[in-house]
């Protein structure tokens, strides 16, 4: 199955108040980069959740968004700092009675100063929040590898009709090559006779020359793997795992047979299906760097 690395899901779900909001875009990348952002009081699930989404993602960049709500029973409430607020109005009393000042210590006043009163957060019940989320987290790629697929099998069709423009040039050049060393030794035959005029031309000297020539720009051997290559593609856009670096690798490959190819030819006609050619690769090239 091909999977583009590019795409988004989302995913909700909620139980005994608590509700979880998951968003999950991904694009292409390298390796396996996740960035998760959670809040704060949650941020003891994080490990659960790129556990999770990594056995779902081999590779790409992936932002992971998580919202949470609890509106059950208010798990917040308001302790005093006892010691430290006698501290304060102890402090403001000796500050009062030293410069004669005012007496309006309130408890307005002694409560604004620093950790006398504090929020606390009950805590959570690890396990049952991490049941709520996962099944928002699973929704969430669920919807984003459905994206990613359907991306892929676009990806997919246009990359077989890649590879059969490059066969069929291919075919082209393999008709074209035979005759390459043919023309070659006719002009060399013509260009002989030309120079020697009336005398006679060695044609034992010739035919070795142009089976030197021919030897030094067949291309057989660079066919042949480039038409394996382009099997190669069209099975591995078959297999059922992570194909992108497998596909890399490849279209690395097929680039070096069409370099040797349009480097040994000697031919305008073949230089012009190499071009064509070296184009067709560089289009699955760009294709390939967004598949998993």
């Amino acid at each position: 199955m091909v999977r583009s690395m590019t795409g988004f899901g989302r995913g909700e779900h909620s139980r005994d108040g608590k509700e979880f909001t998951v968003e999950i875009k991904t694009v292409n990348h390298r390796y396996f980069d996740i960035f998760i952002k959670m809040p704060r009081q949650i941020n003891f699930l994080e490990d659960r959740v790129r556990e999770l989404v990594s056995k779902a993602i081999s590779r790409g960049k992936i932002d992971v968004f998580i919202t949470y709500t609890d509106y059950g029973s208010d798990s917040k409430h308001v302790t005093i700092d006892e010691q430290l607020a006698k501290a304060y109005i102890t402090a403001l009393e000796e500050l009062r009675d030293k410069f004669s000042l005012a007496d309006d210590i309130t408890v307005s006043l002694v409560s604004k100063y620093p950790e006398v009163l504090k929020v606390e957060q009950d805590e959570e019940d690890e396990d049952q929040l991490w049941e709520i989320l996962k099944t928002a987290l699973e929704n969430a790629v669920v919807s984003l590898v459905g994206m990613r697929e359907a991306e892929g099998e676009a990806m997919k069709r246009a990359l077989l009709e890649r590879a059969d423009v490059i066969e069929d040039m291919v075919g082209s050049i393999a008709l074209r090559a035979p005759e390459v060393p043919k023309e070659y030794k006719a002009r060399l035959s013509d260009r002989i006779s030309e120079l020697l005029e009336h005398q006679p031309v060695d044609e034992t000297r010739i035919a070795m020359e142009a089976a030197l020539f021919a030897d030094k720009c067949s291309i057989d051997e660079e066919l042949v793997r480039l038409r394996s290559h382009l099997g190669q593609l069209r099975q591995i856009l078959d297999m059922d795992q992570p194909i992108g670096r497998k596909l890399d690798f490849l279209v690395q490959e097929m680039n070096r047979e069409i370099n040797t190819i349009g480097s040994k030819a000697n031919d305008l006609e073949i230089t012009r299906f190499v071009v064509d050619v070296k184009s067709e690769i560089e289009k699955i090239r760009e294709q390939v760097q967004n598949i998993e």
